[in-house]
């Protein structure tokens, strides 16, 4: 292992953004030939919202996150992966304005805010989706169709 990391730190930071990377891919793939913005927008909310497998990958988020504050070679990989997945999410909505299915003069904000929204549901992980009430539940998906000015339901789930 020392041969291919100098340190642990620089191990799990790797593992970190090699997991993430897989994640984001998933979630919104860098090319996307088949479908609409708006269906791959939908897809992703679903999974963001719905899949109990992004429950994983939301808890390795929020470690990443905490122990970023202590180890550098892991907060160059969180800042990065947040940067990947801004560009992804923003891209994926700049491709909807360029298409005339989603109308924001800036992207790049709602993608924040629905970032925001999904990195907020997740950091109460003790609560159940039993728990959860449904508008709670579908705040990212209610804030985009909103913030992309689409009717309400159009991103409801596929």
């Amino acid at each position: 292992m020392s041969h291919y990391f100098p340190s642990v730190e620089e191990l799990v930071a790797e593992a970190f953004g090699t997991a993430a990377t897989a994640e984001l891919d998933a979630l919104i793939p860098a090319e996307r030939p088949d479908g609409t913005p708006t269906e791959h927008l939908a897809r992703f909310l679903a999974r963001t919202t719905g899949d109990p497998a992004w429950d994983d990958i939301s808890a390795l988020w929020i470690n990443a996150r905490h122990l970023s504050r202590y180890r550098p070679a892991l907060r160059e990989q969180v800042a990065r992966q947040e940067a990947d997945w801004r560009a992804r999410l923003t891209g994926l909505i700049t491709d909807g304005v360029d298409r005339g299915e989603f109308r924001t003069p800036a992207p790049v904000v709602v993608a924040l805010q629905i970032l925001v929204v999904l990195d907020g549901l997740s950091a109460d992980g003790t609560l159940t989706p039993d728990e959860v009430p449904p508008q709670v539940a579908r705040m990212a998906i209610t804030t985009a169709e909103r913030e992309l000015s689409l009717a309400q339901g159009t991103l409801a789930p596929l």
